[in-house]
């Protein structure tokens, strides 16, 4: 792997962290992102953006790391034993946004690239997608988000999309709770079965799209009233959002492991939470969102 593909990454990480930030900032209106840059103790380092109690987003993060390290973590040797020691080059762009307005989905994307030294040749791989979180869910809203994830598989291929949204489906699903954190949409990891340029377009594909499926959504939402009751609801579901990331995410897991700037690596946690015992969906629209929207379908 030469140098100059690294740059041609990195370059465009850069550019999507500032449309999203960009996008983002447009549809709050009001607040903007702190900026934050940090450096790697092995090398390398990274620009953390953080928004807050914007009109809104309460909380949000848009992430860009490009670090390195003499020793791959645990969360990416788990299929790789044989690359456990090995130097590693990681970059990548991360987002999770988490909305005031109950009636806006959480969302989170990022799209990743590893790139590994061993002394035959270097090894690498794409990983990444986006996924939803509805509080109160909207059918045209599930359906729009998975056209445009579709849209960004398809010119790889006809099982491109089905493949990777199934895969979504089973990783944001809380075994414990037996229950799916979302609506899904997709997820890949390991991605190096196509030639390099491919594999990069694909990445570039998913990028671009997540910015066409979340953007109109937000728009559409972010106005619709909402009473405090909603609000109890939001924060009692975000804890399964808390639940997700400190036990499965294998981001947050590669990031810790890999001694990553822990700030930086939790602001994908919402700003307020709530946790009850035995806790019972009280309105329609709460019992539909396990009955109509968490469980796996087909949304086109």
């Amino acid at each position: 792997m030469t140098f100059d593909k690294i740059e041609a990454v990195k370059t465009y990480l850069l550019d999507l962290q500032n449309r999203l930030c960009n996008m983002i900032e447009k549809e709050d209106g009001s607040a903007t992102f702190l900026e934050d840059k940090w450096e790697h103790k092995e090398g390398g380092g990274g620009i953390t953006r953080v928004i807050k109690q914007g009109a809104v987003v309460e909380k949000g993060g848009v992430n860009f790391s490009h670090v390195q390290g003499q020793q791959l973590p645990a969360a990416a040797t788990a299929k790789r034993p044989e690359l456990a020691n090995a130097h590693f080059q990681a970059l990548g762009v991360s987002v999770v946004i988490h909305p005031l307005n109950p009636y806006v989905p959480t969302s989170h994307f990022n799209v990743r690239f590893i790139l590994v030294d061993t002394p035959k040749k270097p090894i690498w791989w794409f990983g990444g997608g986006f996924d939803l979180t509805p509080y109160y869910g909207f059918k045209e809203d599930c359906i729009h988000w998975h056209t445009m994830a579709k849209a960004a598989c398809d010119p790889f291929g006809p099982e491109c999309y089905s493949k990777y949204k199934k895969w979504c489906d089973q990783y944001f699903f809380l075994k414990h709770r037996n229950e799916a954190r979302g609506i899904g949409g997709i997820f890949f990891d390991d991605v190096n079965e196509w030639d390099f340029e491919t594999c990069f377009a694909f990445m570039q594909s998913v990028g671009n799209h997540y910015l066409k499926a979340y953007q109109p959504i937000l728009a559409k939402r972010k106005e619709h009233p909402y009473q405090q009751q909603e609000r109890d609801f939001q924060a009692y579901r975000r804890g399964r959002y808390v639940e997700f990331n400190l036990l499965y995410d294998r981001g947050t897991l590669f990031g810790l492991q890999s001694g990553g700037r822990t700030e930086s690596i939790l602001m994908s946690l919402p700003p307020q939470v709530a946790w009850h015992y035995n806790y019972q969906p009280e309105t329609a629209a709460e019992k539909a969102l396990y009955t109509d929207f968490l469980p796996s379908r087909d949304w086109v």
